[in-house]
């Protein structure tokens, strides 16, 4: 029986994204590129799993989802067995907030390259989903919705049997504001403390459509139990209390749902074990839009820190705004002080994306919020940097999320790639999903070129995804991707066909669910602004 370890919790943010589902059956796996450390399989796939996904639904509405799942690890490569689970999701442009939706007896395939389909039997309004998704190795993988009732970017890890949340959190939440019947971007950071009986205390900002809102005081409760047990509630001054629901994937790592009609939020809760800002390069990404909400932006460098408030002028960073692309890293500086438990202020000086920006420290690294009044930006900036090198020989597990600029819609991208440090290539599979009036195309060649990391850790990758016959929307891609700990690169796209920021990793099909789940895994940017999305009217 699949464990559930759920809880629910209702904060004072807002925001939105949404889901539909009905999706098609499984494909063959086409020219899978398997790792040179080993082939995946079914039992990669093996236990409990939350998985979570957002993006933009049929009718060009933001949703977002989030469940977990009983894997039975095995079938080989052909069909294994999910024996149950449940989900919540939210999509106003089809129905209320369903919470506790049963996942009934369901399959799931794995390629020996990692990448593999859930194809998810609910009692939701949408029937069956489809979720996309490429392992990293047992505990984590990357995902996109693949049905054609939407399309999301999100991730996937195995829960920890009995994990309930203890001590400090930091969050990063994003979605739509839909409270004037419009749905605004909206986007949040915080912190709160687990105390007795659940009671929660903290902090908390937002960028409601370029609209700061800056250390709201927030307090609440959140209540570990069966889908019976009342919501927990979060609250702040300026938006009073909404209702969450809370997946528990371990004790340092949650996943986070709104759960009411004032819009949807999703994102993640890491424990805050430190409330310093480390010292050193830290490798970040934001995306969201500037300087307007209606253009579409995504930014990423590193932020050096000289551990004495000062971002030093070593920073640098990559800007795609709206489509214009920065042809050189810009230099940038700036300082960062406490501005509460747990909290900082940044202010930059020469940053292509705002001015003044909120973080709160955590496991998972910097959650970012940009808190000035002309965009609205949102992102992470990873633990300082261990590596600045690029395996040449290793296989790699790829997820982005964006916008195509001439299609005017939301495109999400899971893709696997092996590369050759002899000829600096790389060779592959991808599968893109867009929305609205998108589908899913699954199994696309994958070819390209990339440049070895230079003595900061920026690299880039330029390829091909298509034939003659098919492709995907951009017909391809250039990322400019920056290194952590030699495992996880994250990217911005930066062509003038799309906005996207994603991440990819080294995968590793050996390592035990137990020994990679000890890592800490960042979860996957949100999307760049859609203005289709933002522009959405509200059913009535």
């Amino acid at each position: 029986m699949y464990l559930r370890n759920r809880l629910v919790l209702p904060v004072i943010l807002s925001s939105l994204a949404v889901l539909a589902g009905c999706g098609n059956g499984a494909s063959s796996f086409i020219n899978p590129i398997p790792p040179p450390n080993g082939g995946f399989s079914n039992s990669n796939l093996n236990g409990t799993y939350v998985f979570s996904v957002a993006g933009t639904d049929v009718q060009g509405a933001p949703y977002a989802i989030v469940g977990s799942f009983t894997a039975n690890g095995s079938g080989g490569n052909g069909q294994g067995g999910i024996t149950g689970g449940t989900l919540d999701l939210n999509d106003p442009a089809v129905s209320a907030p369903v919470a506790n939706a049963a996942i009934n007896s369901s399959s799931y395939s794995v390629g020996v390259d990692g990448r593999g389909k859930a194809t998810l039997s609910t009692s939701s309004p949408f029937g069956t989903i489809v979720l996309d998704f490429v392992l990293q190795d047992s505990s984590h993988g990357l995902v996109t919705e693949f049905d054609g009732n939407g399309s999301g970017s999100g991730t996937i890890d195995v829960q920890t049997a009995g994990a309930s949340p203890v001590g400090t959190f930091a969050f990063s939440l994003f979605g739509t504001d839909v409270s004037s019947g419009f749905a605004d971007p909206f986007a949040s950071v915080g912190n709160f403390t687990v105390g007795s009986g659940g009671a929660l205390s903290g902090l908390e900002d937002f960028n409601d459509n370029s609209f700061p809102y800056t250390s709201q005081t927030l307090s609440g409760q959140i209540v570990v139990g069966p889908a019976s047990t009342p919501a927990t509630t979060l609250i702040t001054p300026q938006f009073g209390s909404l209702t969450y629901d809370v997946y528990s994937i371990n004790a340092t790592h949650l996943k986070l749902i709104e759960m009411d009609t004032f819009g949807t939020l999703s994102g993640d809760a890491f424990s805050q074990s430190s409330t310093s800002v480390p010292t050193g390069a830290l490798a970040f990404t934001l995306s969201g839009a500037y300087p307007s909400t209606t253009a579409p932006s995504a930014v990423g460098g590193f932020i050096v820190t000289d551990g004495a408030g000062n971002i030093t002028n070593a920073s640098t960073m990559d800007a795609n705004l709206g489509g214009t692309v920065s042809n050189a890293p810009v230099i940038f500086t700036g300082t960062y002080s406490a501005g509460g438990a747990g909290r900082y202020t940044l202010g930059l000086s020469s940053f292509s994306a705002g001015s003044q920006y909120v973080a709160y420290p955590s496991s998972a690294g910097l959650l970012l919020l940009e808190i000035d009044p002309n965009g609205i930006m949102s992102g992470v900036a990873y633990p300082p940097q261990t590596s600045t090198t690029f395996n040449g020989s290793a296989g790699y597990g790829l997820n982005f999320s964006g916008v195509n600029l001439n299609a005017a819609v939301e495109v999400d991208d899971i893709a696997e790639f092996a590369s050759s440090s002899s000829g600096a290539t790389v060779t592959g599979v991808i599968d893109e999903n867009f929305a609205p009036n998108g589908g899913p195309n699954y199994g696309l060649p994958l070819n390209g070129n990339y440049t070895n990391p230079d003595a900061n850790g920026r690299g880039q990758i330029s390829a091909n995804a298509g034939n003659s016959t098919n492709s995907t929307l951009n017909g391809g891609f250039d990322i400019t991707f920056y290194t952590v700990d030699g495992t996880t690169f994250p990217f911005i796209e930066t062509d003038n066909g799309q906005v996207a920021a994603g991440v990819f990793l080294v995968q590793d099909a050996t390592a035990s669910a137990s020994a990679a789940a000890a890592r800490s895994h960042m979860f996957v940017v949100q999307s760049p602004v859609s203005s289709r999305a933002a522009r959405w009217q509200k059913k009535k």
